[in-house]
């Protein structure tokens, strides 16, 4: 049976898309196959991201219509063989996804895949219920500033009493940490909150903190999934993120601000 991967938060413009194309791509590339399902009506970004919107036919409110089945629906990425895409409809109203039809989609993916990554929308409206509720773990996405850490200690409360494991009396969902948008250099002018400051208000294990990087925005107009930079801080920073969450004990970088070469600061760079 697969394990369900919620990517989560309370606030838009995180990184969650980013985030859901990152870890679902890792774990393909170490022999896991994974399915990344967009659970945004109404928006479709994933297929961008993953660079596969050209070849979206049949979506995720098809499947769970009866339009269409799975296989026709899922898209092969094209990098990875063990990973596949299930793109959102662009057309359908957010409460075209059912909790029911929901469930049949996962209980049928579960049976031919490892993992299922869902890319959730943002807040706590439909589409993002439905995104939480099968999960078995969440990646809570979140920048360091106090609206979004706020609104991600209110996804908190959401995930431990409105999943079906929390109605069937279940473990919980395992919970995570992801810190995006990272930099050393602001925490250290007092304009962001440092990872220590995240950590002690949300009390959860640190899967992983991005930096800042313009390897994210490159990689998301590109259709690639930053992890693929392995040059790029940032997609250094992804990879080490999926191992954690495969168990390997890893440390984290990026936290401090980097040190300036002899030339540099020669040159006063």
């Amino acid at each position: 049976m697969a394990r369900t991967i919620v990517i989560t938060s309370g606030k838009g413009g995180v990184g969650k898309t980013t985030t859901s194309a990152a870890l679902a791509m890792g774990l393909a590339q170490r022999g896991h196959r994974t399915a990344v399902i967009d659970f945004d009506v109404g928006l479709r970004n994933l297929d961008l991201i993953m660079g596969c919107e050209r070849r979206v036919v049949y979506d995720f409110v098809n499947v769970i219509n009866g339009e269409a089945n799975i296989n026709q629906a899922l898209i092969r990425d094209k990098r990875c063989d063990a990973l596949y895409v299930l793109p959102a409809s662009q057309t359908r109203d957010k409460d075209a996804l059912t909790k029911e039809g929901v469930g049949r989609v996962l209980e049928e993916l579960s049976k031919g895949f490892d993992y299922i990554v869902c890319d959730s929308p943002a807040g706590i409206e439909h589409g993002a219920h439905m995104a939480m509720y099968y999960a078995d773990d969440a990646v809570v996405v979140t920048n360091p500033e106090v609206s979004s850490v706020r609104d991600s200690d209110r996804m908190l409360g959401i995930l431990s009493s409105k999943s079906r494991r929390a109605e069937r009396n279940e473990p919980p969902i395992r919970e995570y940490l992801l810190l995006t948008r990272y930099s050393p250099e602001r925490v250290a002018k007092g304009e962001m909150l440092s990872v220590n400051d995240v950590r002690e208000i949300l009390s959860l294990d640190l899967l992983g903190v991005i930096p800042e990087s313009k390897a994210v925005l490159n990689a998301s107009n590109s259709g690639v999934p930053v992890i693929l930079d392995v040059e790029s801080d940032a997609g250094q920073a992804y990879s080490d993120a999926v191992g954690r969450y495969l168990g390997e004990d890893l440390p984290h970088r990026f936290l401090d601000i980097k040190k300036k070469g002899f030339f540099s600061r020669l040159l006063g760079g």
